[in-house]
């Protein structure tokens, strides 16, 4: 297919601005103690208009970004910390961090930028200076660990893109060094080839156990409470999860199915107004994230990101896996969905979770019950069955007895009176 010269141009000047930008290093400290580090490069892609055309800056985390000072922090007991870097005529970029004490994630990816800045936004119609955010962006790792991903990771937040490469970063540090133990992403994981065989004697061995399918996991009961001790999410579910991995032990990718146990699983997570979190921690060895947003525009809420990290006994490394544009579970604020047959969400190509029994409301919980609920569509089908096979049964049931009793007149008629 035969590229427009715009988009040629476009594609000419990414590669040209990605090949030359350079790993920064950024860091918050309190005192002489450092609580975040990173060391990370970034490629911007913003889309803004000009008086009679849209157009699309790109540019790079230039070296001589900064760490604000004033806006960054190790966080407080009532604030999250923040590693602010500013960097040109009034843009910054901005992580924002929350932890569950086992683990430490990305809660807000922010980025500012000054459209009076004529060296990036030549014509642009504006000279505003524009702040999006976006929430969950799926970059965590268990405390006391440094999360790496070298890989080229794109987020989008608002109007523009922000694609992170080289990175490793780690918060809540214990020490003012990055940890040499490293969460690898799965963009990493993907590109890693197996471990190399080395030749040997050959001998033959008893083929591994096919593992015994865990059955239909058990169905746990959530909820999250508010700054004032209102519930305000609710989720009954039971949950399955189906993982992918490079097995060591077994020396090939394998698909392991796991169940949640609900009575070794810790609740967190949070409620705002137009999002809401939860997070399910079973034995520090399994961490799965819910994220619900809410659309107040429509009033219809949906699931909308999934991240999981897992750390079994047979993984090389944590497993991490993230999807934050997801479209399940959607309904209506001040209902809930339910869905008791087993639903399959693909989050990504190595993980997909299989919910039975579920009923869920993120949003416009009130007395601490479920709302009228929304079924899903298997739900719907399930019930339309009888339904249809009865309907069917008395179909022919009427048909019979019409048979019936037309042929019982017809025997009648051929008797005639002498």
């Amino acid at each position: 297919m035969k590229l427009s010269h715009g988009f040629g141009a476009l594609i000419i000047a990414w590669f040209a601005v990605f090949g030359c930008i350079q790993a920064v290093t950024l860091e918050v400290k309190d005192g002489d103690s450092s609580c975040i580090k990173a060391e990370l490069s970034a490629l911007f892609s913003i889309t803004y208009n000009t008086s009679n055309s849209t157009r699309t800056a790109l540019f790079s985390l230039p070296d001589s970004a900064a760490v604000d000072t004033g806006s960054s922090s190790c966080g407080t007991s009532g604030s999250l910390p923040w590693l602010v870097a500013v960097f040109g005529s009034g843009h910054a970029l901005g992580l924002s961090f929350s932890t569950n004490g086992s683990l430490y994630s990305v809660a807000n990816l922010s980025l500012q930028y000054n459209l009076s800045d004529s060296s990036i936004f030549p014509e642009a119609n504006s000279s505003d200076v524009v702040t999006v955010v976006s929430a969950s962006v799926g970059i965590w790792a268990p405390i006391n660990t440094t999360y790496r991903c070298v890989s080229n990771t794109t987020f989008r937040v608002g109007e523009a893109t922000v694609t992170f490469s080289d990175m490793r970063l780690e918060a809540y540090m214990p020490g003012n060094d990055l940890s040499p133990t490293e969460s690898v992403c799965m963009a990493d994981q993907g590109s890693t080839a197996a471990p190399p065989t080395t030749a040997s004697t050959t001998t033959t061995a008893a083929p591994a156990p096919t593992p015994t399918p865990p059955g239909t996991p058990e169905q746990g009961t959530y909820s999250i409470k508010n700054s004032t001790g209102t519930v305000c999410l609710l989720a009954q579910m039971g949950l399955q999860l189906n993982v992918s991995y490079f097995s060591p032990s077994q020396n090939k990718t394998i698909q392991e199915i796991a169940n949640l146990t609900p009575n070794l699983t810790s609740i967190s997570g949070s409620c705002a107004a137009s999002s809401a979190t939860l997070v399910l921690t079973q034995e520090q060895t399994t961490t799965l994230n819910f994220t619900f947003t809410l659309n107040s525009t429509t009033n219809k809420y949906h699931l909308s990101g999934i991240n999981l990290l897992a750390n079994w006994s047979d993984m090389t490394a944590p497993f991490l896996a993230s999807n934050t544009s997801l479209d399940y579970l959607r309904s209506t604020l001040g209902r809930s969905y339910m869905c008791n047959a087993e639903q399959t969400l693909v989050v990504v190509p190595t993980f997909s979770l299989n919910t039975f029994k579920l009923q869920v409301q993120p949003f416009g919980v009130t007395t601490n019950q479920f709302a009228t609920a929304e079924e899903c569509q298997m739900d719907q089908d399930q019930m339309l069955i009888p339904i249809i096979v009865g309907a069917a049964l008395a179909g022919l049931v009427l048909i019979v007895l019409i048979a019936y009793l037309i042929g019982r007149k017809r025997s009648h008629a051929g008797y005639q009176t002498i």
